[in-house]
């Protein structure tokens, strides 16, 4: 759960966070990476100890120091939430649920992998868990181990080290934990412990000191716990000392000598002619290879008549003509494809997620070539991509030049409408399609004003505008491009910081209509400044869409729920975000943002189903769980720090500011749906 300002705080799902009572085994719930971390950091001097003591004694000292901080290392969660397992006892100290869980699921994979650490054989048969190769990890020239401690230490280091992995996790529990042996039973089931009886009986052997005592000494008596926690075995508090450093000279003298029969070799037996092996059909690089030479050569781009695109059977990138002052200029076309086919370290190199940097596949098609604020830019099209190639300095010496990729594949009409031609000074100027009739400025943020005229010249290069891609912190407007043709709506696009500006679309995800009704507007005034959040992801459209409309308790007035998908070039990639717009004196007061997604068909035209939930407070100071799915979605039940249920759709429970709850719906055809998180 997370807390927005007051009036407005998003739920983000995730298990209760309320202490309950504390029983003597816990079961593990799911972990989420940030509770599994915190745990980690919070008691990681006390999980690398019970590493340390749990290791296989045949590592030595300095190999279980190294090996313990390694495998504590490697125990969190490979993905943001870790399944629960069995039940396994909880840390007796206090703390919340969420704490004790998080400590409960380390410790048990700190406790798996020491355990396998001993098990050669399951090595090769489970890679997954296996441990670092034996050689790793190693500090170069030094040998760490704990600082030595007294008789007693020494007796017990020596019981324990003829002990079998598992006693000697159950005798460590047993001490350093202070388990009892049915919560010693659990854990070590849950570790993959064999033989779980037969260790606890052995442990409890080795716990008898008598067989220390010399005979006819007075019997001692010995605190194992207190012994299990001094410095002889702590691996956070380390002594260090060189290694042979004789033999390490006689190494490098190896080393060197068989580095040297190695390059001789090679330079012996190394076939003439260069290369170490024949490269088939091959030609040379940039040699005799007529798609090579031609990707080079400034006479042979593709240029596109100005006319063409008014009788092509499609509209896109493909009809675009060639346009610029620079058009003609060879000098300026030939540096662009040389640094296209072969940037060098001085070259600024960036693409679009999901887009291959390589050289042009044979002639690329010119779409412009001119000088834009001082600074010379070229825009190439080859079917798959747009490039841009931009120098300063006479003639392309002495000054600086970046290479830009974008990925257009399947580009229509309206993805095609505009391209980002250069940003300077905050501001951004867009060469438009031929097709484009007119361009204007619309502030997104102002949805009652109307939209302001913007010149463009011959070329179809408008003039600059403001762009807020160049500084996301702040969000007092939003200026989108306008654009108009024979569509019968004007089309919105916005710069997210890349070569294609992106789209921006109203309604369900299975008909999306360009922003053009009042309601469309007034809700994109409230959703703009949550653009920042899918910048630079290769973003192709952005649909934003009003799932429901409910009525606040308390007769707070209707709020709206909407869901925004940012869909990519590439397919992969989208993000979706849900948020909550209460009511609002302004018309540009920023939604709470709910829940958010990353590669979830969630609000797409595959799923359009969605639910979210906020923290919400009254103008009378309660606060309430709140819920929407969208229509479609049946019953929707809340869990956790605050339960119910609601047949409509639509949830509004009391709750308190810090609640955490897990929100479920069902689809139409029984198909179980969870919050987006």
């Amino acid at each position: 759960m997370l807390n927005v300002p007051p009036d407005k705080a998003p739920l983000a799902a995730a298990p209760p966070t309320a202490p309950a009572p504390a029983p003597s085994v816990t079961p593990v719930a799911p972990v989420g990476l940030e509770q599994a971390e915190a745990a980690l950091v919070e008691h990681y001097p006390r999980l690398v100890r019970l590493a340390y003591l749990v290791l296989p004694p045949s590592l030595g000292r300095n190999r279980r120091v190294l090996t313990a901080h390694a495998l504590v290392q490697r125990s969190l969660p490979r993905g943001r939430r870790a399944p629960g397992g069995a039940g396994v006892p909880g840390q007796r100290s206090g703390g919340t649920t969420a704490r004790q869980a998080g400590y409960a699921y380390v410790r048990v994979r700190v406790l798996r992998q020491a355990l396998e650490a001993g098990r050669p054989l399951l090595r090769l048969a489970r890679p997954v868990r296996a441990q670092l190769p034996p050689l790793l990890p190693r500090v170069w020239g030094l040998r760490l181990f704990p600082r030595s401690g007294g008789a007693d230490e020494l007796a017990l280091d020596r019981r324990l080290s003829a002990l079998p992995g598992a006693a000697r996790a159950a005798f460590v529990l047993r001490g350093l934990e202070d388990l009892t042996d049915e919560e010693v039973r659990e854990l070590l089931g849950a570790a993959g412990a064999d033989d779980v009886d037969t260790a606890l009986a052995q442990a409890t052997a080795a716990a008898r000191p008598d067989q220390d005592r010399t005979p006819g000494a007075p019997r001692a008596v010995v605190d194992t716990g207190a012994l299990l926690r001094s410095t002889e075995f702590d691996p956070c508090s380390l002594q260090a000392r060189p290694t042979d450093l004789m033999r390490r000279r006689q190494y490098r003298r190896a080393a060197l000598a068989v580095t040297t029969a190695v390059l001789v070799c090679g330079a012996l037996f190394g076939p003439p002619g260069g290369g170490w092996g024949p490269d088939g059909p091959a030609a040379p690089a940039y040699a005799g290879n007529p798609a090579a030479l031609a990707a080079l050569d400034p006479g042979a781009v593709r240029r596109v008549a100005p006319a063409a695109w008014r009788t092509a059977s499609r509209a896109d990138f493909s009809v675009w003509p060639a346009r610029g002052p620079l058009a003609r200029d060879t000098g300026l076309l030939r540096r662009a494809l040389a640094v296209w086919a072969r940037p060098g370290g001085a070259v600024a190199v960036s693409a679009t997620p999901g887009t291959p940097t390589g050289p042009p596949m044979g002639s690329p098609q010119l779409l412009y070539a001119g000088e834009v604020d001082g600074v010379r830019v070229v825009l190439f099209h080859d079917g798959l991509r747009v490039v841009r190639y931009a120098e300063t300095g006479e003639n392309g010496a002495g000054g600086l030049a970046a290479l830009d990729f974008a990925r257009t594949d399947g580009a229509d009409e309206a993805a095609s409408g505009a391209l980002v031609l250069a940003r300077a000074d905050a501001n951004v100027r867009y060469l438009t399609a031929p097709w484009v009739t007119g361009t204007a400025v619309r502030d997104l943020l102002a949805p009652a004003s109307p939209a302001r005229p913007l010149h463009r010249d011959a070329d179809g290069v408008t003039d600059p505008l403001r762009s807020t891609a160049a500084s996301p912190g702040s969000c007092r407007s939003w200026d989108a491009l306008e654009v108009a043709s024979a569509a019968p709506a004007p089309r919105l696009l916005t710069d997210l910081g890349e070569l294609t500006p992106a789209r921006l679309t109203s309604g369900p995800p299975g008909s999306p209509q360009d922003v053009s009704a009042p309601a469309d507007r007034a809700a994109w005034a409230r959703t703009a400044c949550l653009l920042p959040a899918v910048r630079a992801h290769g973003v192709r459209s952005v649909n934003s869409w009003e799932y429901a409309r409910a009525a606040l308790p308390e007769s707070n007035g209707t709020a709206s729920w909407l869901c925004t998908r940012a869909d990519t070039w590439r397919g992969p990639g989208s993000r979706v975000l849900a948020h909550f717009q209460a009511p609002s004196a302004s018309p540009a007061a920023p939604a709470a943002l709910a829940a958010r997604a990353a590669d979830s068909p969630a609000c797409g035209p595959r799923d359009p189903s969605v639910l979210a939930g906020v923290l919400w407070k009254s103008r009378a100071g309660h606060w309430y769980l709140l819920a929407a799915g969208s229509p479609g979605l049946g019953a929707v039940t809340a869990t956790g720090g605050v339960s119910g249920t609601s047949r409509t759709g639509v949830l509004a429970l009391p709750a308190r500011r810090d609640t955490v709850a897990e929100l479920r719906a069902r689809a139409a055809d029984g198909t179980p749906v969870n919050s987006l998180r």
